[in-house]
Order: C-alpha cells, then structure tokens, then sequence
C-alpha cells in the first residue's frame, strides 16, 4: 500500500510559477518538478480546504495552473477537531497571524494521519524548531505527527 503525503501549497506554487531569478527557489522549483514527475506516482497525495483556498489567491492564470495541478487529488476537510488542534499548534509554535493558516497545514496533516508533510515553507512547517516542539506535544496531545520535509529529503522511494 502506498503512503500518504499531504501536499502543502508551497509544492503547488513552486510548480506552478515561473523559473525564479533566484537561484536557490529556481533549484527548490526543480526539485519540486522532478519530485512531481517522478516520486509523487508513489504516494497516494492529498491536499486540503485550505490548500484549495490558498491556490485560488493571486494571479488567475497562475492560480489556474495550481488548481489544474491538485485537481485529481483528494480534499481533506477541516473539521473542528482540525480547528482546535490547529489553535494549539498556533499558540505553541508562536506562529504570526498572517501565518495562522500554516498552523492548520500542519493539524490537517496530523488529524489524517498522514505518513509526510510536504513543504517549502521552512519558516513555520520544514523546521527543526518546530519539529521538536511537535514531537514534544505529540506525547502530550497523544497525537501522530507526520515526517514533515521538503521534496529534497523525500526523493528516495
């Protein structure tokens, strides 16, 4: 049986935009192409509400492309278990209010018991940091925490 991943919207977004100037968000694009291409066919994917809602925003060719992208996927509902967890999690992990949604990414994943997270987003998901403290309340909330990591660190299957 296949594991699951939840796809995190950076994973859309990096597929979806243009080549970065940047070269380092021009290699995280690759990667992510290549992990799209030839990896993603492994796992059974999902996203979420809010990874639907996060794609929508924007440019409308753009965000045309991301929801063409996660169009086949399955959608996990947020649910107000999610909504609490996702509450703890915010105030935990001393996550911004113009971030709170990351703080859902992360519940959602953990409410489906998702074997990954998939993300880009290293601020406040692909975080030592915030990996730890996870797993510290994962003990507490006695809840699963998914491996949480970049398309880099899930390329061997």
């Amino acid at each position: 049986m296949k594991q699951s991943v939840y796809i995190e919207t950076t994973i859309v977004s990096y597929l979806a935009a243009r080549t970065s100037r940047d070269l380092i968000v021009a290699g995280h694009q690759q990667i992510t192409s290549e992990w799209w291409e030839k990896v993603s066919p492994k796992f059974r994917c999902y996203v979420s509400e809010v990874v639907i809602e996060e794609s929508e925003k924007g440019d409308i060719e753009t965000s045309k492309k991301r929801l063409d992208l996660i169009a086949g996927f399955p959608v996990l509902a947020v649910n107000d278990e999610i909504k609490k967890l996702a509450s703890i999690f915010f105030e935990q992990l001393k996550i911004s209010e113009k971030s709170r949604l990351d703080s859902v990414h992360l519940a959602t994943a953990c409410w489906y018991q998702m074997d990954y997270l998939l993300s880009w987003n290293c601020k406040h998901i692909v975080s030592a940091v915030v990996r730890k403290l996870l797993n510290e309340m994962a003990k507490e909330l006695k809840i699963q925490i998914p491996v949480i990591c970049t398309p880099e660190e899930l390329m061997e299957i």
